[in-house]
Order: structure tokens, then C-alpha cells, then sequence
């Protein structure tokens, strides 16, 4: 059986909070470690049938890359949904979900550059 293996190196600052992430993975075609902001994992342990999950995110990660990062991670879900189970109904209730929060965060962004309305 082949195996292949994916790495994740965290550097931690004096308080333990995560200051650099790395990964690698052994097929990858990349030649060197990458470095990633965020990751989050899920793994689901069929004895306890539970999932055992690890998110984590560096210092400089900003509040809407995270949200963005939240999207497309429930996004990438749907696809999961659609592929392993063929539940079209589910994987649209997540695609509306994130097509709400997509146009949501959007609105943000535009609040943010934007602070002052007229008028106000």
C-alpha cells in the first residue's frame, strides 16, 4: 500500500499563540514547505462516532480573511455532501448558507471603506 504523507509545522510566540504555520505535503508538486495563515482539520473517529477537530490561525490573519476562510471551508463541505452522499438538497442548503454569508461579509467590507453615510 502506498502512503504519503501532509505536514503541518505551527510556530508558537512566547505565549504559545501561533505565529507562523507551515505545511507540506509528500505528493505535492511544490518543492518546499508553504506557509498558510489558517487551517482547520476534521477527523471522524468511528468508535466514538465523533468528530475530533483542530482549527488553528496565525496572529496575522485578519477578521475577514477568517470569515472568507469560513465560507469556502462550508463551500468545499457542500461539495463533500454532493460527492459522498448525492444529497443535492443538503449541499444547496449549504451553498445558500454560504451565498448569505458571502453577500453579508461583502457588506461589511463595503461599511468598512465606506464608515460614513450621508446624512449621518
Amino acid at each position: 500500500m502506498k502512503q504519503s504523507s501532509i505536514h503541518i509545522k505551527v510556530g508558537l510566540d512566547e505565549q504559545n499563540v501561533p505565529d507562523k504555520i507551515m505545511w507540506e505535503a509528500d505528493d505535492s508538486p511544490l518543492p518546499e514547505a508553504q506557509e498558510a495563515k489558517a487551517f482547520t482539520l476534521a477527523i471522524w473517529d468511528g468508535s466514538e462516532s465523533g468528530t475530533l477537530k483542530i482549527d488553528l490561525w496565525n496572529k496575522q490573519m485578519e477578521v475577514h480573511e477568517m470569515k472568507q476562510f469560513i465560507i469556502e471551508t462550508i463551500s468545499g463541505l457542500a461539495d463533500t455532501i454532493r460527492k459522498a452522499t448525492e444529497d443535492q438538497v443538503m449541499a444547496m442548503d449549504m451553498e445558500n448558507l454560504c451565498k448569505s454569508l458571502s453577500k453579508r461579509l461583502e457588506e461589511e467590507l463595503k461599511a468598512q471603506q465606506n464608515p460614513f453615510k450621508p446624512g449621518t
